[in-house]
């Protein structure tokens, strides 16, 4: 039930929130990969990417919240709990512990590929379901990418 009203029909909320929902899990552990990573770093580089790490935090933050929100506007409650989190993601998984720096950047390489791959099918899956939904993620993925490619940069000679 929900006490939101919905302008979908019930068939597109379906699709549509499932989408939501899995890209707010994602976004969400983005964050937790980058912090971890933040506070873990340790290498010549140390202070740059410790910095670019918290740039990654501000803008998977700040998307889980617009698909949240978005969500929350189709009548949709969204789960950012930690439990949904651990059992949803479909990130590479991050050690624990310090970490190098080149260790740190080909983490959140991985990540940011495993990321776009997702949402990009995403794309695919709101475009008939929602076109609001899918411009929302072409955002993303232009931000996904360019941060991607930031990260790439750091370990290429």
């Amino acid at each position: 039930m929900s006490i939101i009203s919905s302008p979908l029909p019930d068939a597109e909320r379906k699709v549509t929130g499932a989408v939501l929902q899995d890209t707010l899990v994602d976004l969400l552990d983005l964050s937790l990969v980058a912090k971890q990573a933040h506070w873990n770093i340790y290498g010549p580089r140390f202070r740059s990417i410790h910095q670019q790490l918290d740039e990654v935090v501000i803008v998977a933050r700040d998307y889980a919240d617009q698909v949240a929100e978005r969500a929350a506007a189709l009548g949709i409650s969204p789960d950012g709990r930690a439990g949904t989190i651990a059992a949803g993601s479909g990130l590479p998984g991050f050690e624990s512990g310090w970490i190098a720096d080149d260790a740190a950047v080909e983490a959140l390489v991985r990540a940011f590929l495993a990321l776009i791959d997702r949402v990009r099918a995403r794309i695919e899956t709101t475009g008939q379901s929602d076109p609001v939904t899918q411009d929302l993620l072409i955002g993303l993925t232009a931000e996904l990418e360019k941060q991607s490619w930031m990260f790439q940069a750091e370990n290429r000679s």
